[in-house]
């Protein structure tokens, strides 16, 4: 057999080393090294690839949804529908943009549908469905009235939740959405009326205030209440009954100063100011725009800020006008940098913010199976801030590290119990808010004009305390995203049983 061809094609090896052939495990390395430098170099995706939108499903509890399959697309309109109608119920009972939108995906996909968009801004919620090769579909629904019912809330939650674990069809759905929708809230008008003064009167015990002052309180309180129901049956706007408000309880704080108390006792007006004032404060809506601004929801985050500053704008109106009313009455120069030493031990201050943080979950319309979780969170921020407190790390820091504490254990309770995060966080929080910074530093604003800049100092430091307890919230919820997992899964798995 002639080998002379095969030598021309081949050049000489007789001078290079011999190599062994590799082994099956020094294979899959070299092609698991080449993967792995093509992904540094070249990346997994294209830059430019569009982002699925089931993609926003991720961190939260609705992630990998059951995709009910069989004529989905025929009655698309329908689903669509039940969707903006959803989101719509979500909106103004409270919820944020990021979950009224992953909300939206999670029916959508869990129905069949694909190719779904979705719009919100703070006031309107719009869906377009353009399948390929057919006519589109939008649909838009505007919000134009708000109601505290996080019963509601937390019922809507659950119903998504069913829906993604593939358990309830569409035609329950619009039924149960219904039911939601026209059921009564869980607390009656009289007892809401009650649960804002006792929130009043015991949040009075908790910053310091006697017997006496806890007392005037909740009558301030109970006729506050009266005047903005009776004002809401006037049609009037939300920012002249905050103001209406925010005066009376600062109106009655300074007469009794002047005129003294019928129950003999001079009661400091600043501290029972504040026992009114923090529930006319916008806390729920100024987490939801510090959420929405975070989790990339600009124009929502802009119009809800607007609406909190305005409201905001309202309590400290109304305080104004009250200490305006106050001097011409010829009421006495208050000391603003009076402090107030705690009034009873601190077992008794840790009950009485189990009952506040209680009361403002009823005036919340809160399910009433929350309450008490939701007073256990309240308790344990509460500490958190006085420990922060005894270590010196500051006014401003205190409140926010507390909010990271309360927002991560609220949403591991919320989703434990069926509700989103916000239901839990914002009663819980309330008890953080700088109330006394805010009534001193107006005081300084309309009364001591000399010191003006002491004062918008003041109402700059209230300020950063207020959005550095909402962001907290927002960033506990974060933290507790990896935490939580497990908890959104096992809701699905408890619904597939049903």
């Amino acid at each position: 057999m002639n080998t002379e061809p095969d030598r021309r094609r081949r050049p000489p090896t007789d001078g290079l080393p011999r190599t062994e052939p590799m082994s099956p495990m020094q294979v899959r390395q070299n092609a698991a090294a080449k993967r792995m430098l093509r992904r540094l170099v070249q990346g997994e995706n294209p830059p430019t690839a569009p982002l699925s939108i089931v993609d926003r499903l991720v961190g939260s509890p609705y992630a990998n949804p059951m995709i009910q399959v069989g004529g989905v697309d025929a009655a698309a309109r329908k689903t669509i529908d039940f969707a903006v109608k959803l989101a719509e119920s979500m909106f103004r009972y409270g919820a944020g943009a990021l979950e009224v939108e992953t909300s939206i995906i999670a029916i959508t996909a869990a129905f069949g549908l694909k190719n779904i968009e979705v719009d919100i801004t703070n006031q309107s919620v719009a869906i377009n469905y353009a399948p390929k090769d057919q006519t589109p579909i939008t649909v838009l629904r505007v919000v134009r009235s708000w109601t505290n019912n996080y019963a509601g809330l937390a019922q809507v939650h659950q119903l998504v939740t069913d829906i993604v674990a593939g358990g309830v069809g569409r035609e329950e759905a619009v039924r149960r959405l219904e039911d939601i929708t026209r059921s009564a809230k869980p607390f009656p008008r009289w007892m809401v009326t009650v649960a804002f003064g006792v929130f009043a009167a015991v949040f009075v015990g908790v910053l310091g205030g006697g017997l006496g002052a806890s007392m005037v309180a909740f009558v301030s309180n109970l006729l506050v209440s009266l005047l903005a129901r009776q004002l809401g049956r006037w049609r009037t706007p939300d920012f002249f009954i905050t103001a209406a408000c925010s005066f009376l309880v600062t109106i009655i704080a300074l007469l009794l100063w002047r005129f003294g108390s019928p129950l003999g006792v001079q009661i400091a007006p600043a501290i029972v100011v504040v026992g009114g004032i923090l529930l006319l404060l916008p806390t729920g809506r100024l987490v939801s725009s510090v959420q929405d601004a975070i989790n990339g929801f600009p124009v929502t985050a802009a119009g809800r800020f607007l609406s909190t500053l305005l409201t905001f704008g309202a309590v400290v109106a109304g305080i104004a006008v009250g200490f305006v009313v106050g001097e011409l009455t010829g009421s006495e120069p208050i000391d603003v940098t009076k402090t107030f030493p705690p009034a009873y031990d601190l077992w008794v201050v840790v009950i009485l913010t189990a009952i506040a943080v209680i009361m403002i979950g009823i005036t919340e319309q809160t399910d009433s199976k929350l309450l008490l979780p939701t007073a256990a969170v309240g308790v344990v921020g509460y500490l958190v801030l006085i420990a922060c407190d005894a270590l010196g790390l500051g006014s401003r820091f205190a409140p926010a590290l507390a909010a990271v504490v309360i927002g991560l254990l609220a949403r591991v309770v919320a989703l434990r119990m069926g509700a989103p995060q916000l239901v839990v966080a914002v009663p819980a929080s309330l008890i953080l808010l700088p109330g006394l910074a805010i009534f001193r530093s107006m005081y300084v604003l309309t009364i001591e004009e000399t010191e003006i800049l002491i004062g918008a100092g003041g109402m700059l430091n209230a300020g950063a305390i207020v959005l550095g307890v909402a962001a907290g919230i927002v960033l506990g919820d974060t933290l507790a995203r990896p935490l939580t997992r497990s908890l959104a899964s096992n809701e699905r798995r408890r619904a597939r049983r049903r």
